[in-house]
Protein backbone atom coordinates (compact mmCIF):
# COMPACT_ATOMS: atom_id res chain seq x y z
CA UNK A 1 0.00 0.00 0.00
CA UNK A 2 1.39 4.08 -0.94
CA UNK A 3 -0.41 6.31 0.71
CA UNK A 4 0.90 10.38 0.07
CA UNK A 5 -0.80 13.42 2.04
CA UNK A 6 -0.77 16.92 -0.10
CA UNK A 7 -2.23 19.67 1.60
CA UNK A 8 -4.54 22.82 -0.40
CA UNK A 9 -6.18 25.41 1.01
CA UNK A 10 -9.60 26.43 0.03
CA UNK A 11 -10.03 29.15 -1.79
CA UNK A 12 -12.46 32.21 -2.23
CA UNK A 13 -13.51 31.35 -6.13
CA UNK A 14 -13.76 27.23 -5.19
CA UNK A 15 -16.54 28.26 -2.56
CA UNK A 16 -20.50 28.54 -3.30
CA UNK A 17 -22.70 30.99 -1.96
CA UNK A 18 -22.63 29.54 1.59
CA UNK A 19 -19.02 29.57 1.85
CA UNK A 20 -18.65 25.94 1.53
CA UNK A 21 -16.28 24.33 -1.07
CA UNK A 22 -18.20 23.92 -4.01
CA UNK A 23 -19.23 20.09 -4.34
CA UNK A 24 -17.94 20.03 -8.11
CA UNK A 25 -14.51 20.98 -7.03
CA UNK A 26 -13.97 17.95 -4.58
CA UNK A 27 -13.19 16.20 -8.01
CA UNK A 28 -10.65 18.82 -8.81
CA UNK A 29 -9.15 18.07 -5.31
CA UNK A 30 -8.67 14.24 -5.86
CA UNK A 31 -7.13 15.26 -9.35
CA UNK A 32 -4.86 17.17 -7.07
CA UNK A 33 -3.65 14.31 -4.79
CA UNK A 34 -3.36 11.91 -7.94
CA UNK A 35 -0.78 14.09 -9.48
CA UNK A 36 1.08 14.86 -6.50
CA UNK A 37 1.35 11.77 -5.54
CA UNK A 38 3.05 10.51 -8.85
CA UNK A 39 5.13 13.32 -8.61
CA UNK A 40 6.23 11.81 -5.01
CA UNK A 41 7.27 9.22 -7.17
CA UNK A 42 9.07 10.83 -9.69
CA UNK A 43 6.91 10.10 -12.28
CA UNK A 44 4.84 13.89 -13.57
CA UNK A 45 1.77 12.92 -16.07
CA UNK A 46 3.40 15.13 -18.40
CA UNK A 47 6.14 12.32 -18.34
CA UNK A 48 3.89 9.78 -18.70
CA UNK A 49 2.31 11.30 -21.62
CA UNK A 50 5.36 13.14 -23.53
CA UNK A 51 8.24 9.83 -22.63
CA UNK A 52 6.50 7.50 -22.08
CA UNK A 53 3.43 7.74 -24.22
CA UNK A 54 0.92 6.80 -21.89
CA UNK A 55 -2.26 8.73 -20.70
CA UNK A 56 -4.71 7.99 -17.87
CA UNK A 57 -8.25 8.62 -19.06
CA UNK A 58 -10.65 8.62 -15.72
CA UNK A 59 -13.03 5.92 -16.35
CA UNK A 60 -15.07 5.82 -12.70
CA UNK A 61 -15.49 8.53 -10.09
CA UNK A 62 -17.18 8.09 -7.06
CA UNK A 63 -17.20 10.50 -3.79
CA UNK A 64 -18.86 10.73 -0.48
CA UNK A 65 -19.94 13.91 1.07
CA UNK A 66 -19.19 13.97 4.98
CA UNK A 67 -18.90 16.81 6.03
CA UNK A 68 -18.13 20.62 4.11
CA UNK A 69 -14.93 22.13 3.43
CA UNK A 70 -14.93 26.06 3.98
CA UNK A 71 -12.98 29.31 2.33
CA UNK A 72 -10.02 29.27 4.28
CA UNK A 73 -9.37 25.55 5.59
CA UNK A 74 -6.29 23.90 5.41
CA UNK A 75 -7.33 20.28 3.57
CA UNK A 76 -5.37 17.43 3.55
CA UNK A 77 -5.79 15.38 0.47
CA UNK A 78 -4.89 11.91 1.42
CA UNK A 79 -4.36 9.60 -1.52
CA UNK A 80 -4.00 5.60 -1.70
CA UNK A 81 -3.79 3.03 -3.45
CA UNK A 82 -4.20 -0.18 -2.05
CA UNK A 83 -3.54 -2.51 -4.79
CA UNK A 84 -0.03 -2.76 -7.15
CA UNK A 85 -1.81 -1.54 -10.53
CA UNK A 86 -1.48 -3.13 -13.32
CA UNK A 87 -4.04 -2.07 -16.78
CA UNK A 88 -5.89 -0.19 -14.24
CA UNK A 89 -5.11 2.22 -11.17
CA UNK A 90 -7.50 3.11 -8.41
CA UNK A 91 -6.66 6.09 -6.07
CA UNK A 92 -8.94 6.19 -2.74
CA UNK A 93 -9.36 9.35 -2.03
CA UNK A 94 -9.67 10.67 1.86
CA UNK A 95 -10.31 14.68 2.64
CA UNK A 96 -9.46 16.05 6.47
CA UNK A 97 -9.71 19.34 7.41
CA UNK A 98 -7.30 20.79 10.14
CA UNK A 99 -8.57 19.27 12.97
CA UNK A 100 -8.18 15.56 11.39
CA UNK A 101 -11.96 14.81 10.45
CA UNK A 102 -13.26 13.54 7.61
CA UNK A 103 -14.70 15.83 5.43
CA UNK A 104 -15.02 13.74 1.90
CA UNK A 105 -13.95 10.06 0.50
CA UNK A 106 -13.70 8.24 -2.05
CA UNK A 107 -11.80 6.59 -5.44
CA UNK A 108 -11.05 7.55 -8.90
CA UNK A 109 -10.42 4.61 -11.72
CA UNK A 110 -8.34 5.37 -14.32
CA UNK A 111 -6.39 2.86 -17.05
CA UNK A 112 -3.54 3.16 -19.07
CA UNK A 113 -3.39 4.05 -22.56
CA UNK A 114 -0.91 3.80 -25.28
CA UNK A 115 -0.91 7.17 -27.03
CA UNK A 116 0.03 5.65 -30.60
CA UNK A 117 -2.76 2.82 -30.57
CA UNK A 118 -5.19 4.31 -28.91
CA UNK A 119 -5.68 1.21 -26.93
CA UNK A 120 -5.32 -0.22 -23.42
CA UNK A 121 -1.97 -0.70 -22.08
CA UNK A 122 -0.20 -1.89 -18.60
CA UNK A 123 1.41 -0.10 -15.92
CA UNK A 124 4.40 1.38 -17.34
CA UNK A 125 7.52 0.02 -16.30
CA UNK A 126 8.39 2.82 -14.47
CA UNK A 127 5.47 3.44 -12.47
CA UNK A 128 5.50 -0.18 -11.39
CA UNK A 129 9.37 -0.43 -10.30
CA UNK A 130 8.34 2.98 -8.30
CA UNK A 131 5.24 1.66 -6.73
CA UNK A 132 7.50 -2.09 -6.15
CA UNK A 133 9.12 -1.34 -2.82
CA UNK A 134 5.05 -0.73 -1.39
CA UNK A 135 3.45 -3.61 -2.53
CA UNK A 136 6.13 -6.27 -1.66
CA UNK A 137 5.59 -8.71 1.15
CA UNK A 138 7.32 -8.09 3.96
CA UNK A 139 9.82 -11.58 5.30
Amino acid sequence: MYSFDFHKRVRYAETDQMGYLYYGNYAYYYEIGRVEMMRSLGLSYQKMEKQLGIMMPVMHLEVRYLRPAFYDDLITIRTTLRKMPTDTIVFHMELFNEAGKLLNGGSVKLCFVDMKTNKRAQIPDTLHKALLPYFQEKK
